[in-house]
């Protein structure tokens, strides 16, 4: 496809594909802005919970107003196949920062579980859970305004759970599970209904990552993972990084909890939490871990059912407002009524 034009896009080059979508960089008419343009598998237009799946990644972000969310600026439908035009990011994913440079600074590891706390609190005020928190989800890009000179950005709400009243999208079923096995909550691993605290669960687990550079479990079959879940009890973080204070260990283990009521019971408690952690963990020192000024988005690593992307066509001239989340909706609703419409011609 490269080389198609997509509404005022032109694509450049494929950045990567995962199995549902295909992620494209695209350069505007304009000549000035550049976008990530994610379009559905050809294979799968006809499948109705793939493109429930991909309606309900735009229309989550789409609701929630927060500079840690990807931004989608337009949601069409091109010969068939719907996209989403959303901000092209540059820098890495926490997983390849891991792989990089290993275990991160107690600071560190706190500082970034702090911002995604923050965006995910504003996910949940409007109703949506992620459901799918891991490394790969978790992108860092420069940001000299914050703390740290560095924004993390939470990707992919491909599967995240819609709650606000008469938003429902739920792809799954009763007994369905899914997510990421390494960091699923018992409750989703059970294939339960699930809140707001099984993403207290999850950045659990990426924070004990990123404090150890171990997985919370050291199991590769995705069965015995979710049978440790249900069962196992975590070691402190300390245990595997003597660096790791008590009080950092403390919130870990927390988020940790087996019984969602032992948790944090929000993200707004959990951010409070790691704001006494990161004053326990002593005066901030320089960090060498400065995100690279490259495309990392483009790491076909990244993929997962849904890519996440995103660039900043925001900063150049001229350069679009987010669409609102009315417009959003209305488009997807176009979109879907297609995709719908060629399933049951084709059924």
């Amino acid at each position: 496809m490269i080389g198609t034009r997509i509404g005022v896009y032109r694509l450049v080059r494929e950045l990567g594909r995962g199995g549902m979508g295909v992620v494209y960089a695209a350069d505007h008419d304009d000549g000035e802005r550049r976008a990530a343009i994610k379009v559905i598998q050809p294979s799968l237009t006809l499948r109705r919970d793939v493109v429930a799946r991909f309606v309900n990644e735009a229309r989550a972000a789409a609701a929630i107003e927060d500079p840690g969310i990807v931004q989608v600026f337009d949601v069409g439908e091109h010969e068939g196949h719907p996209y989403l035009v959303m901000e092209l990011l540059a820098g890495e994913t926490v997983e390849a920062r891991l792989r990089r440079v290993g275990p991160l600074a107690v600071r560190d590891a706190l500082r970034i579980t702090r911002q995604i706390a923050s965006t995910l609190a504003r996910a949940h005020a409007v109703g949506i859970v992620h459901r799918d928190l891991k490394p790969d989800n978790l992108f860092l890009i420069r940001d000299d305004e914050v703390a740290g000179g560095e924004r993390t950005k939470v990707l992919d709400f491909g599967i995240a759970k819609l709650m606000a009243p008469g938003a429902d999208v739920m792809v799954t079923g009763p007994g369905e599970r899914l997510g990421t096995p390494m960091y699923m909550s018992p409750e989703q691993c059970r294939g339960e209904t699930v809140d707001l605290r099984t993403d207290v669960y999850a950045l659990g687990a990426v924070l004990f990552r990123m404090l150890t550079g171990r997985a919370l479990f050291d199991k590769r079959n995705p069965a015995d993972l979710i049978v440790a879940h249900l069962r196992e009890s975590p070691v402190r973080p300390s245990a595997l990084a003597p660096a790791v204070p008590a009080s950092t260990d403390a919130v870990v283990l927390r988020c940790l909890e087996k019984d969602p009521e032992l948790r944090y019971p929000s993200m707004a408690e959990l951010g409070r939490a790691l704001d006494d952690a990161l004053e326990r963990a002593g005066p901030p020192r320089p960090s060498s871990m400065q995100t690279p000024r490259l495309d990392a988005a483009l790491n076909p690593s990244l993929l997962g059912d849904t890519l996440p992307a995103g660039g900043d066509p925001t900063r150049a001239p001229g350069a679009r407002r987010r669409l609102g989340g009315a417009l959003v909706i209305a488009v997807i609703a176009a979109v879907t009524a297609v995709a719908v419409a060629l399933a049951r011609g084709c059924g």
